[in-house]
Parts: structure tokens; C-alpha cells; sequence
């Protein structure tokens, strides 16, 4: 019995190590989702954000679609790469962790929020629907930066850079395309403010030159030690 219960601690090690950046972002996601529901329940001055472009930009519900695929974007993908692609599962684990973790930040130092949603709805089909249980569910508070923006471009990064969909265009593409579309879904179903989407963007960039670029030149470094 102690030696069955070994070999089962043993296997289990075994995969967690297998499959450390998984086990990492489970664990994390975990601890980002109380301090996320923290934050959202606690009773605070909310600073109003917003930019003038936002009156400009059109309420379109459809894009309620790519908005809710985002949930299964990024967490599908980042299991798929944690197991096929243990290199660049753990650059876009760091990417994805960095960025929350400053987001839960400034949320908690600087609790913002926009008045931007409609108060009513020129028509009612299935796609209205599915945005009033949103916002019935999801505050207009806590939006800087969009952590829909910022984990999008992470994912699209990751799959364009992966071996593991190397040959595939056309699957990268349809990616890409839904990244970008998640995006402007966050515009056009008054979720967020361009503000959110134009810091996400930079923030994007910034870890971008912290967990690529640098690991990158490494990369470079090894292969003309290789060849040396």
C-alpha cells in the first residue's frame, strides 16, 4: 500500500515538473480570480475614465461573440502550448502573469470604472441578451489596462511564434483575426474604453521586450556559441 502510494506521489511530481507551466498558471489564475472578485466587491471612490473617441465609436452587440470566445482563446491555447511547446508556454505564462499581476495593481491603487454602457437597448434579440447578463454580471469597474486586450496580444504572439504551428497559416491567420476582433469587441460592446485598449496595447509592448526580446537574444547568443 505505502509502495502504491509512492509510486502515485511519484507520478505526480513527475507531471507537475512535466508540466510546470501549467501548474503555475492554474495556481496563479486561481490566486488573480479572488483578488479580481476582492477588488469588485469592496466599496470605494471609482475614478471615471474615458477619451473623447468613445462617443464616437458605435454600440454593435454582435460582437458579444468574440468578446465571451475570449474565455476559451486564451485558456485553450495555453494548455495546448503548455503541453506541445514547453519553451514558449513559459515566455507566454511570465507575459500573461506579469501583465495581470500590474493590472490587479493599479486596479487596487487606482479603482477606475466609465460610464460608456447604454442605458437602453434599440432592439432585443439572442446577442442583447447575452449583454445584459454580461453587465449584470460584470461591473464597469476595474478596467485599466483590458486584460482582454493584453491576454489577446499575448496569444496571438504565442501562436505566431510557436514550432508548433509552424506550416500552419491559415490556422495562424484565423487566430490572428480573432485576437484582433476580441479586441475591438471591447470597444464596440461598451466593456471598456479605448483608453484601456491603447494601455493594454502599450503594456503589451513593454513585456513584450521584457519576455521575448531578451530570451531571443539568448537564443541568438547559444547559436553562435554553436557554431563558434
Amino acid at each position: 500500500m505505502k509502495e502504491k502510494a509512492f509510486r502515485i506521489g511519484r507520478r505526480t511530481s513527475e507531471l507537475v515538473l512535466q508540466y510546470k507551466s501549467l501548474a503555475v498558471m492554474s495556481v496563479y489564475a486561481v490566486v488573480y480570480l479572488i483578488a479580481f472578485y476582492y477588488l469588485e466587491q469592496r466599496d470605494v471612490a471609482v475614478h471615471e475614465i474615458g477619451m473623447e473617441i468613445d462617443g464616437y465609436i458605435p454600440f454593435c452587440e454582435i460582437f458579444i461573440v468574440p468578446y465571451l470566445l475570449w474565455f476559451a482563446y486564451v485558456a485553450l491555447t495555453v494548455v495546448f502550448l503548455c503541453i506541445r511547446d514547453k519553451e514558449e508556454s513559459d515566455r507566454l505564462v511570465a507575459f500573461l502573469m506579469a501583465g495581470m499581476t500590474i493590472f490587479i495593481v493599479v486596479s487596487a491603487v487606482f479603482p477606475n470604472g466609465h460610464n460608456l454602457r447604454p442605458k437602453v437597448f434599440a432592439r432585443d434579440n439572442l446577442f442583447i441578451d447575452l449583454i445584459r447578463h454580461l453587465y449584470a454580471t460584470d461591473t464597469p469597474t476595474n478596467i485599466l489596462p483590458s486584460i482582454h486586450v493584453y491576454n489577446s496580444v499575448a496569444i496571438m504572439i504565442a501562436v505566431w511564434r510557436s514550432r508548433c504551428f509552424a506550416g500552419h497559416n491559415i490556422f495562424k491567420a484565423l487566430m490572428l483575426a480573432l485576437g484582433v476582433s476580441i479586441i475591438c469587441s471591447t470597444v464596440l460592446i461598451k466593456q471598456h474604453s479605448m483608453l484601456d485598449v491603447l494601455l493594454a496595447l502599450m503594456l503589451s509592448a513593454v513585456m513584450y521586450s521584457v519576455c521575448y526580446r531578451r530570451s531571443a537574444a539568448g537564443e541568438k547568443h547559444v547559436f553562435t556559441a554553436r557554431l563558434k
